[in-house]
């Protein structure tokens, strides 16, 4: 049983340095998830099934879903092929417009 706990540290400490130095977001998350699991085995192990409940239930399930959320809302995970690229070139169209009306309005006052 001491083993078998070891590995569980083991793979803690290896989730959480790993979620350090992962560049994609899409990937911190699900290593986030795989980190509550393991808590959630640990808790079981200590004899707190109600700490375990609740740590698979917000911490793996709620905080997930809320991270997927947020990455969809800024959206970092594309679900439609360029949609983001063309919204983002769409801002950018906006903005140049916006500098050129100014360029002849300061051109002007001198």
């Amino acid at each position: 049983m001491k083993i078998f706990e070891g590995i569980l540290l083991l793979c803690l400490i290896l989730c959480s340095v790993s979620v350090a130095f992962t560049k994609n977001l899409l990937t911190s998350i699900v290593i986030f998830m795989s980190y509550s699991l393991i808590m959630c085995v640990v808790w079981i192990l200590l004899q707190s099934p109600d700490l375990a409940v609740t740590e698979a239930a917000v911490g793996a399930g709620v905080t997930s879903i809320l991270f997927f959320v947020t990455l969809k809302k800024i959206r970092a995970i594309h679900s439609e092929g360029g949609s983001g690229a063309r919204q983002s070139g769409d801002e950018n169209e906006g903005t140049g417009s916006g500098e050129a009306e100014a360029g002849p309005l300061e051109g002007g006052r001198r």
